[in-house]
């Protein structure tokens, strides 16, 4: 019962704040040791796109990397960025070796390396008014020119916050209030309320 006995005594209640978990216990982890293991690789896949864990799954062991099992690939993506000698480097072997998108590569390297990288995101992407084309660009060069240039518009933003990762937060959160608080708008102008799924309709 080899499970049992490392799940034992867990303390399983951090998991329901996945982003505290991530950005306070594996982000230093990997700081110091230079390694995360797939559970908390995937911890960071489920943060970013719930949705994407088999094709991120499917992607670490594409017979081109060479590896059977999960824990071995994710080994050897950790030492892919360990080994790159710059952010430039790191976003490229995600990208370009690994396959990842933009979106789930920045994710990625905001956990692993907070103050040199920011998820590239959509409603962020809203409040600055620019950069949704950068998801479909395909040459690296451009990719990495353009998302530099995105990562420095979010450190220029919100200048009471000190911290890269609480600048996002910020845009990502007023992005979220402000589409709240219209869909709340249109719907009492329209004579209804928000629509609530049936378990929060008494809450």
């Amino acid at each position: 019962m080899a499970g049992a006995d490392i799940m034992a005594g867990e303390a399983f209640e951090k998991f329901a704040d996945l982003e505290r978990y991530l950005f306070e216990e594996v982000s230093p982890r990997f700081e110091s040791t230079r390694r995360i293991s797939a559970f908390d690789f995937f911890c960071i896949v489920i943060w970013k796109a719930n949705r994407a864990k088999s094709r991120i799954a499917a992607r670490l062991l594409a017979p081109a990397h060479g590896h059977d099992d999960l824990d071995c690939a994710v080994s050897a993506l950790c030492a892919d960025l360990t080994k790159a000698a710059s952010p430039r480097d790191r976003l490229q072997a995600l990208l370009v070796k690994w396959k990842f998108l933009l979106p789930m590569a920045s994710a990625i390297l905001t956990v692993l390396y907070p103050t040199e990288f920011t998820v590239y995101d959509v409603r962020v992407c809203e409040m600055l008014g620019d950069f949704s084309y950068l998801k479909n660009r395909t040459r690296f060069d451009g990719v990495w020119e353009d998302y530099s240039a995105y990562v420095a518009r979010v450190r220029s933003e919100a200048p009471h916050l000190s911290f890269l990762r609480d600048k996002d937060r910020y845009l990502w959160g007023k992005s979220f209030a402000q589409d709240l608080r219209a869909e709340i708008a249109n719907r009492v102008h329209e004579g209804r309320g928000p629509d609530l799924a049936p378990s929060e309709e008494n809450a």
